[in-house]
């Protein structure tokens, strides 16, 4: 923990984070899983985290451990198939990171979720918020058509639209 980080986490207003992700794209977001999920069984959720708190940031909690808790809040792992993918954006930071449930990650390497992860983590820091959110979903897209093609019986088991936290 530093003092920069806590600054960087404080200094972030709770408005900037509707201001960048505001109700057009936050539709947008949701119509693009929708129409994710239409291709593959994978279930998205997208989740974006403004700033964490000082209790958090006390406790040295990284952006990858709070994406495992918000994976766990959000049952993404819960889904018939293990096969939840959880985007997370820790809007303080710009960092992304993908949490991936072990039917996935039994057949989708860290090293493509992390190329994801880079490409729409070089969006956010260029203030690209749309192009970096869709370009992750469209990447996470072709990855989980590849390994998990659509069947007959394809649920929606998570939310489509993404969660501010």
């Amino acid at each position: 923990m530093t003092i920069k980080r806590i600054l960087r986490h404080w200094l972030l207003p709770p408005w900037l984070v509707r201001r960048r992700f505001g109700p057009a794209l936050l539709a947008t977001i949701a119509a693009a899983i929708g129409e994710s999920e239409k291709l593959h069984r994978g279930e998205l959720r997208f989740v974006i985290e403004g700033r964490l708190s000082l209790l958090q940031l006390l406790r040295g909690l990284s952006t990858r451990q709070r994406a495992i808790e918000q994976f766990a809040d959000q049952g993404v792992g819960h889904t018939a198939e293990h096969s939840g993918i959880l985007i997370y954006l820790l809007l303080a930071e710009r960092q992304v990171e993908i949490v991936a449930d072990s039917g996935i990650t039994a057949k989708v390497g860290q090293a493509e979720w992390d190329a994801l992860c880079h490409g729409m983590t070089a969006q956010f820091a260029q203030g690209h918020y749309r192009e970096g959110a869709l370009q992750g979903i469209a990447q996470a897209t072709r990855l989980l058509s590849r390994h998990f093609p659509a069947g007959a019986d394809n649920p929606n088991e998570l939310a489509d639209p993404p969660l501010l936290v």
